[in-house]
């Protein structure tokens, strides 16, 4: 089973802010995801200011387009982003109009699975060409102290995995969860605070790609 990617998620809400653990982590960073909070306090300008930085780098911008998806999806490509994020409840219309802007930049599309999506929504979504899909631990299980991973939940992604989709797993993932992905077929984990917030983002990027490679070995 490949190895999953490494994707550092910058949520700040100023790009000085974002910078600092970025381009200390930088060299154990497969991916960077300019995080929604930072597209919409510094606008495109953050895309553009991290591709000039890190020109060999995929960068997402996490727009999670719900509607005006031609409009936000150009917007994004143009300042330099190899992949765009869609919420699962855009319309139909919407996922199809960005994934045609991303085919004109090569670009790709990240479906975000939020809270009622469904398997007749991803079947129609793989059948447009979407082939990535972000997959959340549980919004209410966090709330009520379950940091753990379901069964259910690790079957959704398994599920994915068959229907052709590229999984990113996201949802406060720290070390210690990797393991219990082991055998499941992730193509990204996502990490933001437990690496922005670390004493050394770099040791703890590290350390994440460590784990990573031991468990997927």
């Amino acid at each position: 089973m490949k190895k999953p990617l490494l994707q550092l998620a910058l949520d700040a809400f100023d790009l000085p802010s974002a910078l600092s653990p970025l381009q200390n982590a930088a060299q154990y960073i497969d991916i960077i995801e300019v995080g929604t909070v930072l597209c919409l306090s510094e606008g495109m300008q953050a895309v553009r200011v991290i591709r000039s930085l890190f020109p060999e780098k995929t960068i997402l911008a996490d727009v999670r387009i719900a509607e005006a998806g031609g409009i936000i999806a150009r917007m994004a490509f143009e300042a330099g982003a190899d992949w765009v994020s869609v919420v699962s409840g855009a319309a139909p219309s919407t996922a199809e109009v960005v994934y045609g802007v991303a085919q004109e930049f090569g670009g790709e599309v990240q479906i975000e699975l939020s809270d009622g999506w469904t398997w007749a929504q991803a079947k129609h979504w793989r059948s447009i060409g979407i082939d990535q899909a972000i997959i959340h631990r549980s919004r209410d299980a966090e709330a009520l102290g379950n940091l753990s991973w379901s069964a259910p939940e690790l079957a959704k992604i398994s599920r994915l995995s068959d229907m052709g989709y590229r999984v990113t797993v996201t949802g406060g993932v720290g070390i210690d969860d990797i393991k219990t992905f082991a055998g499941i077929p992730v193509y990204i984990f996502i990490s933001g605070r437990a690496i922005c917030n670390a004493a050394d983002p770099a040791g703890m990027a590290s350390a994440f790609q460590e784990e990573i490679s031991r468990v997927y070995s």
